[in-house]
């Protein structure tokens, strides 16, 4: 079997280190490079225990991993480093697939934004992938089987672990400080809040806040609607829409974060109805890591190399 080789560029990350073990587990992909300024020289196997052989991180400049002759480059950085990465892969291998993790990409029209329960009856073969924000991917998901009965904007209250904040050090991943706190910030026009009223076509408010527990996110959702509604009602329009996709399960009860942690997939539940019956709250769980960036972007390199979409990624 010809396998496809794939390059990480950002590969120190909480992220990166999700992706190699994808590609680890992969039987159709390869892991070509991974690029790191800060573990240049280190064996991967040193850090990844799921991945086998010699290879080492290397630091690879933009024309480098522009010319590297990969199948598939997946950019892990922060938002506002893609673009020159990107300039470099369209000058010298402009078909290679791009799957950006960043924000750079997620409001161009060039790019397929992946969000594959929702998106990929639209994708065409598009070679620049754009991996949805991890809390945006739990706001979707959480609104989309109701959008066309909301009577305003939804309002949603997440939580995420410290990994969400990455690997420089800052407030929002300092365990010292978010011991016993919750910590908020960006409470308007956070990055993600725009990108899901985009892609949803309505108005979104989000607040986001950052916890002590390292992994996984809660997106507590409010929403009014123009006409009554029944749980149960609500409950088998979550299951129709989403029914065949192995990767959400639809629950009773409102999903907890500690059970989704380590997990690729998405609970949604909680289903509660407020009194006069046009106030619905929803709940929904992911691993930031996982469903979020790492699971999501597997899902779209499947895709786009038209192999079956949740190969490597385990359901249960």
């Amino acid at each position: 079997m010809n396998k496809k080789t794939v390059g990480i560029v950002g590969a120190r990350g909480h992220t990166g280190a999700e992706l190699i073990r994808l590609i680890a587990r992969h039987p159709q992909l390869e892991l070509g490079f991974v690029s790191s300024r800060e573990l240049a020289g280190q064996k991967v196997s040193d850090h990844i225990a799921e991945f086998s052989g010699d290879m080492r991180y290397e630091s690879l400049s933009h024309e480098q991993v522009g010319s590297s002759g990969m199948d598939a480059v997946i950019l892990a950085l922060p938002n506002g480093k893609a673009a020159e990465l990107v300039a470099a892969i369209d000058a010298q291998a402009p078909d290679t697939v791009v799957v950006d993790l960043s924000a750079d990409y997620r409001f161009n029209e060039d790019w397929y934004y992946g969000l594959p329960e929702l998106t990929r009856s639209r994708y065409e073969g598009q070679k620049r992938i754009s991996n949805p924000g991890c809390y945006a991917t739990a706001m979707q998901l959480a609104i989309a089987p109701l959008l066309d009965q909301l009577a305003g904007p939804p309002q949603c209250f997440g939580v995420s672990g410290y990994s969400g904040a990455g690997t420089t050090p800052s407030d929002k991943n300092n365990p010292e400080l978010l011991r016993d706190n919750l910590m908020p910030y960006a409470l308007t026009d956070h990055m993600h809040e725009r990108e899901v009223s985009r892609r949803l076509g309505v108005p979104v408010e989000f607040m986001p806040h950052v916890a002590p527990h390292f992994r996984g996110i809660t997106m507590t959702v409010n929403l009014w609607l123009q006409q009554p509604v029944k749980v149960e009602a609500i409950r088998d329009l979550y299951q129709q829409r989403y029914a065949g996709e192995s990767l959400i399960h639809i629950l009773e009860e409102a999903p907890w974060v500690s059970r989704i942690a380590g997990r690729h997939g998405v609970e949604i539940g909680g289903f509660t109805v407020a009194p006069g019956s046009k106030r619905l709250v929803v709940v929904a769980t992911l691993d930031n890591l996982l469903k979020g960036a790492a699971t999501q972007a597997m899902q779209n390199l499947n895709l786009a190399f038209g192999f079956e979409e949740l190969t490597s990624i385990p359901t249960e």
